[in-house]
């Protein structure tokens, strides 16, 4: 949940916002998500989160990669 995780990486600084990614029709999580931190902050939640189990399944923490121009995402 948007809560849980709220927790487990406010432990590393402030969490600006947090969006997980549900399924339009379920409303079920897609098991993925945004979160926004301070730089440092972030940098520090990667190094103590990436790889961890959380809830049944390993986190995977990385930086948002920056799309190019003209690069978009599939609609359906």
């Amino acid at each position: 949940t948007e809560e849980a995780l709220l927790a487990l990486f406010s432990e590393y600084g402030t969490v600006r916002s947090i969006k997980l990614v549900k399924d339009l029709f379920s409303g079920h999580c897609k098991g993925f998500g945004f979160l926004e931190m301070e730089g440092h902050e972030a940098r520090a939640a990667i190094a103590g989160l990436d790889g961890k189990a959380f809830e049944g399944n390993f986190l995977k923490v990385k930086f948002e990669e920056e799309r190019g121009r003209g690069q978009r995402g599939r609609r359906r």
